[in-house]
Order: structure tokens, then C-alpha cells, then sequence
């Protein structure tokens, strides 16, 4: 089953969780938000960001 991506005006207000704040891009291959300052990967659930620190891993 291929994976949902956000809505466009989702990913217009969504912003990393870290202090800086920066834009996010989706990666529609991963399947995850990608932090364009910090190269975070935050994955994506059914189209639901998962924006918790905790749970992002360094970009590959």
C-alpha cells in the first residue's frame, strides 16, 4: 500500500520541533519529513507527521 502524503497547507504551517524552526520537505520515497537545517527525518503514519524529536532519525 503506497503511503499518504501530508497536505500540501499541512506542509505550508508544519516546521521542525527543534529551536530553529525550519521548513520541512516531504520525501514521498521515505515517506517522511525531512528538515531542511538539520537534515532531521520525521516519518510519516497513514498522513499523519510524526513530529517528536524522540522519534526522528539523522538523514542517511
Amino acid at each position: 500500500m503506497p503511503a499518504t502524503a501530508p497536505k500540501p497547507v499541512l506542509l505550508e504551517l508544519l516546521r521542525c520541533p527543534e529551536p530553529h524552526h525550519a521548513p520541512l520537505a516531504y520525501d514521498r520515497e521515505a515517506a517522511a519529513l525531512v528538515c531542511s537545517e538539520c537534515a532531521k527525518v520525521f516519518r510519516v503514519e497513514d498522513g499523519i507527521p510524526v513530529m517528536l524529536l524522540d522519534g526522528a532519525a539523522p538523514l542517511d
